[in-house]
């Protein structure tokens, strides 16, 4: 008898113990397709303004959100109209399910649905025909959902998952679409019109069907108003709203860094840096540029705040849909030739080094460097000029001294340590050509690493995702990356007392490469660091396209548009570090002197970096003609006798590099700058009177005479040597009489082989040997 008791138990207890057996191998054999729901990616701001979006396999875009992240308002009339018991019911509402059936009975039709949000959300992910197996379908993947899921997690399907028209789903992408707004900034009156277009998103289109999307809202107001959700009243004066949103709007701004930042993140909604308002502002300007750009040119922009290193504005292509000008190649990122805008990091480098203060003498003279021979962007030279002014020039004889000084492996290195790699062809090294452009570099890198002259000499890592963290290295030291973009500022030349502007006006670089194919020109103002490049991205030159007349009027226009957003007091400020001083100099020495000396040829003020006044700066080979210091032997009546002479004493004199003697007023010519000989014990002519050279010609050079002209004409000088004239011979024939003086005019009407020489009063020869072609 007590076997059989417990037999009759078990048979009771049976049902419940396959009952969750059964369901459990269900939910094993058929779990939830929610890997199928794979989200489309899209690229926002840090306000959540969506700028470019990448829609899923099937062309359908969504902007996912979380129920914080969307209008109270929208999930009161969404749960109240279509769902008011979603979180209390087990996914299937039996009372609203007998409700409908009940209802469809007496009325002989279908009068209201007995879905749950959560049996919608089931459709949305398993979507099933309408007949009973796919109702029972539903039912069992409603069932499945909130065994697995939590009702906001449900409620979060739902909102990114419901069909809003067309390719768009999800209340946010809605938002956007429609209203071009965050989903949390919705209105009551537009919260009640999205909560109802998902039921016939094609039928209530607001733009197309205004009545239609009215009724519906106002069926849903009606609602809400017996529901007493709202207050009647709040309800009323939505009803007189009229219901109409502008078409569909597609988020299309920065196409080229939403696909650049595809490849950073993984993420479905990624986040970028980029400020919206200044981004549709770039956007225009490029478009209103478009058409003054020649044929087949393009434009690339970058803005950067400084003070965070957040990309803040990224225009990659005049226009992303023009494959005329190439549209799709993002410019920002390709490698170009940089032109000039390496000279000021040669520039920070040496005053690093102790090589140059602000004011030092340089020498714009022509060089040769084996087979490099480089030149001005003017095609002239202009002498004796401080390396401020050679660098607001942008003249390429100093920056190529300076390199050669710095070594040009150096120069890469340190560059390259900052993340400003430089390009160089397959087995070359870096050269003195890089300087003036001769590598490849990008304009993002470039942009990161200017951010030195604004960041006390660190040049940071450029951050285009929110959260990502802030890296930077040094590069120049404060004292040097001040003095820098002080110069470039316009603050070249300091007051006694060194007194500036806290605030930094717009410093600005320009650069041209090669056969005007890239125009550049970066600026830094005091928050923001702006990048513009012009030209075409398939390297074609472009004559008279160069960084001042191209890129130099975009940069101030986009200047103007940031300088508008600065504060008018609390902008920030770069004060001048301790490391800072100001002395004065004097030329061609480069150090100071004491007032009256006769050494001073020229007195300047200059920024001076940790007190450190180096010499002027002499090219190699310089100090063997001479160098600066000419060493002679004076009498007591103050002529130039030699070593031997009765009173003589040593005297020694400071004196302009040879190199300088054609751009010097004669007076300060070596010759003008030595005392009179005493022809009673004349001085010796060796030892320091510098050598007797011809500039102008080369040895072994073919000149040409130009296009269309059979007399070839060009200037050449004599530098060095003793006393005040010259006699010049061509192939062994003396030349006129008149001719007597330090330059000449050389006039060839043949071609051939030529000898020019050149003799001194003491005597001494140079010669060249050239040809006419």
């Amino acid at each position: 008898m007590k076997g059989h008791r417990l037999v009759r138990h078990w048979r009771w207890l049976l049902p419940f113990v396959i009952a969750p057996l059964l369901l459990w191998g269900l939910d094993r054999l058929f779990p939830l397709p929610l890997q199928q729901a794979k989200p489309a990616r899209i690229v926002v701001t840090e306000d959540g303004t969506p700028l470019w979006r990448f829609a899923d396999g099937n062309g359908v875009w969504r902007y996912a959100v979380t129920p914080e992240e969307v209008a109270p308002a929208y999930i009161q009339a969404l749960l109240a109209y279509e769902d008011r018991w979603f979180w209390y019911h087990p996914g299937i509402n039996p009372f609203a399910v007998a409700r409908a059936a009940w209802q469809d009975i007496t009325h002989s039709s279908v009068v209201s649905g007995g879905s749950t949000l959560t049996m919608q959300v089931a459709r949305l992910i398993d979507p099933q025909p309408r007949s009973l197996q796919g109702k029972l379908v539903q039912a069992w993947r409603a069932l499945q959902l909130e065994w697995h899921l939590s009702k906001r997690d449900i409620l979060t399907l739902y909102l990114n998952r419901a069909p809003f028209g067309g390719t768009v789903e999800g209340i946010g992408a809605a938002s956007w679409s429609w209203l071009g707004k965050p989903p949390s900034q919705l209105t009551k009156g537009e919260a009640a019109m999205l909560a109802v277009m998902p039921q016939a998103p094609s039928r209530l289109r607001p733009d197309r069907w205004p009545k239609r999307a009215q009724a519906a809202r106002d069926k849903v107001l009606q609602r809400l108003a017996i529901m007493h959700v709202w207050p009647a009243s709040e309800i009323a004066d939505i009803r007189q709203e009229p219901v109409w949103f502008p078409p569909k709007q597609v988020p299309q701004m920065a196409p080229l860094l939403a696909r650049r930042l595809l490849t950073q993140s993984r993420a479905s909604r990624i986040v970028s840096t980029i400020d919206p308002a200044l981004q549709r502002e770039l956007e225009s300007v490029a478009e209103n540029l478009k058409n003054q750009l020649p044929a087949r040119n393009s434009l690339a922009m970058i803005v950067v705040d400084h003070t965070s290193m957040k990309v803040r504005g990224y225009v990659g292509s005049v226009d992303f849909d023009d494959d005329s000008r190439f549209g799709q190649v993002d410019m920002i990122s390709s490698v170009r030739s940089p032109g000039s805008v390496l000279k000021p990091f040669v520039y920070g480098m040496a005053l690093d080094d102790g090589l140059i203060h602000a004011e030092s003498l340089l020498q714009d003279v022509p060089r040769r460097f084996g087979d490099y021979r480089p030149g001005n962007f003017d095609t002239g030279f202009h002498g004796p000029v401080s390396a401020s002014e050679a660098l607001v020039r942008s003249l390429n004889l100093p920056a190529v001294q300076l390199l050669e000084a710095l070594g040009p492996k150096s120069v890469a290195a340190r560059l390259r340590n900052v993340g400003l790699n430089l390009r160089f062809p397959p087995a070359a090294e870096p050269n003195l050509s890089l300087v003036l452009g001769g590598t490849g570099s990008r304009l993002d890198e470039i942009v990161a690493a200017y951010s030195a002259f604004a960041r006390q000499g660190n040049a940071g890592g450029l951050r285009w995702l929110s959260g990502q963290p802030l890296h930077q290295r040094p590069l120049l030291s404060a004292g040097a990356a001040w003095i820098i973009r002080r110069i470039l500022a316009g603050e070249a030349q300091p007051d006694a007392a060194g007194q500036v502007p806290a605030v930094v006006p717009l410093a600005v670089k320009t650069g041209t490469s090669y056969g005007y194919r890239d125009a550049w020109a970066i600026g830094i103002n005091p928050q923001y660091i702006i990048g513009v490049w012009i030209g075409r991205p398939d390297a074609t030159p472009v004559a008279g396209q160069y960084g001042q007349v191209s890129a130099v009027p975009v940069l101030n226009q986009i200047n103007g548009l940031l300088m508008g957003r600065l504060p008018v007091t609390g902008a920030p400020t770069d004060p001048r570090p301790a490391s800072v001083s100001v002395a004065s100099i004097c030329w061609p020495g480069g150090q100071p002197l004491p007032a009256g000396d006769e050494n001073c040829r020229q007195r300047r003020t200059s920024w001076v970096l940790d007190h450190t006044l180096p010499p002027t700066l002499l090219a190699p080979g310089q100090e063997r003609l001479s160098g600066l210091h000419l060493h002679y032997w004076q009498n007591g009546a103050g002529l130039r006798v030699a070593a031997d002479c009765p009173g003589a004493q040593a005297r020694v004199r400071l004196v302009w590099p040879l190199p300088l003697e054609p751009w010097l007023m004669p007076g300060e010519r070596r010759a003008q700058r030595l005392p009179e000989s005493d022809a009673s014990c004349p001085p010796l002519t060796q030892g320091d009177v510098a050598p007797l050279i011809i500039t102008g010609v080369i040895d072994r050079q073919v000149v040409q005479p130009l296009p269309g002209k059979t007399t070839l004409t060009f200037p050449v000088s004599a530098q060095g040597g003793q006393g005040r004239e010259r006699w010049w011979f061509l192939n062994g024939q003396p030349l006129a009489e008149d001719n007597l003086n330090h330059t000449l005019t050389l006039t060839l009407d043949k071609p051939g082989q030529y000898q020019l020489v050149v003799m001194d009063e003491a005597g001494q020869l140079a010669s060249v040997n050239f040809s006419r072609g």
